[in-house]
């Protein structure tokens, strides 16, 4: 049975396959809803002054742009979505086990409550519609849709079973569609990251938290089945530089610290001399470094101790070393151990980069999970994209060249900062938009907005009939905690 759903402004098509009951899974095929009700279009296609805007993107950058362009009293904004949910890295992105971040989503949703907001998803901008085709029904146009690929780990054996990118890991335990066909092995002893970021300590926090704390989660039922049967017990995260240039931040050490069941390794040897080189860093930096210091260099006190040494499973920092090679098992069939080159480092303050001595060590473990950052992709051969720095060029989030086109978040700026980072970044868009909205140096006259992209989706086949009904805005919020329990995307 197929029934189409306003939820709000988040307008969906759902294709119920399964009875609805407590206990049974539910696999719901989501499609855009291509249809506003005629009162609400009418309202915004016959009022001349009503700016038209389009946000790609629903994460925290399109959202927060979103947000602050509605400060202005006539301004429509429809935001488009690829994925048939919003919300972008905050749902799909941020640790199962870290709801706080997540709340968020709350303020999110004070904004699509909006009469003058309504999200589309399921709408692949750059596949089921230009960049182009959107500048003609929109006053302007804004792209917000974050770095959804991640760097590849280009060494020989990187195409081998055992060997996957974090940002693919993190997608499957979080329940993002895409990555539900991803199968990680974790019959092994020994996991290694490669990268000393947040994403990097968020994976190995999971593959070491005990089961019985992470089905307190929105972990998906599939990935905490495979995560109960986990004989993964030592996680090494590797960085190419050293104790100063981790990129994690001190909340997340602190948390990885005190996880249950296990205990650091940190070799001294690492931290030799640090201390003296503390009085020259910034004070977020200091106070990581001198929780760093304290956990490999100081005899931990008696319950402390105890609590180490009760650990069944460890994880550990191995700096200075840099990746060369995923080394094959036997038989050809998965990942044996990782090569390494040992480096030091040469230069200072932000020019600090890690060089080769000559030397070369082999790391053994059964998973590798490349987590070396995130990159954006260029979304339409109309926009102009910098493959280097992986950002859209801009001037205070005007792209270059291109009148009435923008851009927020890490397609901006590149995939740095945390949440209240774009929050600020996505402001300062919204705010440039609307100066030239105000200059005059926006498209006048009407435009059609959403009316002209159902038009086109529909004529491309986009758009199936169903019957429509409203319903609150609990339902959103309740299937989306189910997706995150694994109930969608399963049968």
């Amino acid at each position: 049975m197929q029934v189409r759903v306003k939820l709000g402004k988040f307008q969906l098509l759902l294709d119920l396959r399964v009875g609805l009951g407590l206990g049974k899974e539910v696999s719901f095929d989501l499609f855009p809803l291509l249809s506003l009700a005629p009162g609400f279009r009418h309202q915004f296609s016959t009022q001349e002054k009503t700016p038209q805007i389009c946000v790609v993107g629903s994460g925290p950058a399109g959202f927060y742009t979103a947000q602050h362009l509605l400060k202005h009293p006539q301004a429509h904004v429809d935001i488009y979505e690829k994925q048939p949910v919003p919300f972008g890295l905050v749902r799909f992105g941020v640790a199962p086990d870290h709801p706080e971040v997540k709340n968020v989503i709350n303020t999110f949703t004070q904004t699509a409550h909006s009469g003058r907001c309504a999200f589309w998803g399921n709408v692949e901008v750059g596949r089921d519609v230009t960049v182009p085709e959107l500048q003609e029904a929109y006053h302007a146009v804004v792209l917000s849709y974050g770095a959804e690929d991640h760097r590849a780990l280009d060494i020989p054996g990187a195409e081998l079973p055992g060997v996957c990118s974090a940002r693919a890991f993190v997608g499957w335990y979080n329940g993002l569609p895409e990555n539900q066909e991803l199968k990680p092995d974790l019959s092994c002893d020994t996991a290694v990251i490669l990268g000393q970021g947040n994403v990097a300590l968020d994976v190995a926090r999971i593959l070491l938290t005990p089961p019985e704390h992470l089905e307190k989660t929105d972990i998906t039922k599939a990935a905490l089945g495979v995560l109960r049967q986990s004989r993964v017990k030592t996680v090494w995260l590797v960085g190419r530089r050293g104790p100063l240039q981790v990129a994690f931040t001190i909340k997340e050490l602190r948390e990885m610290i005190q996880l249950p069941g296990t205990r650091p390794i940190l070799d001294p040897v690492d931290f030799v001399g640090l201390q003296d080189r503390l009085k020259e860093v910034p004070r977020p930096r200091k106070r990581l470094t001198e929780l760093l210091l304290r956990t490999a260099m100081e005899k931990p006190g008696p319950e402390e101790a105890a609590r180490r040494a009760s650990a069944s499973r460890a994880w550990g920092l191995r700096f200075f070393r840099s990746p060369q090679q995923v080394l094959p098992s036997p038989d050809g069939r998965g990942a044996a151990g990782v090569r390494l080159a040992v480096t030091r480092l040469e230069g200072v303050g932000e020019a600090t980069r890690a060089v080769p001595t000559g030397a070369m060590e082999d790391l053994p473990c059964g998973l590798v999970l490349s987590s070396v950052g995130y990159k954006s992709r260029p979304i339409d051969p109309s926009v102009p994209f910098d493959s280097r720095l992986g950002v859209i060029p801009n001037v205070e989030g005007r792209v270059m060249d291109v009148p009435g086109l923008y851009c927020s978040g890490w397609v901006k700026r590149g995939p740095t900062g945390v949440i209240a980072t774009t929050m600020t970044d996505s402001f300062l868009t919204g705010q440039t938009l609307l100066q030239d909205l105000k200059a005059g140096l926006l498209p006048s006259g009407p435009r059609p907005g959403s009316t002209a992209i159902q038009a086109l989706l529909s004529s491309r086949g986009l758009g199936p009939d169903a019957e429509s009904w409203e319903v609150g805005w609990e339902v959103l919020l309740w299937g989306v905690s189910l997706f995150g329990r694994g109930l969608f995307w399963e049968g």
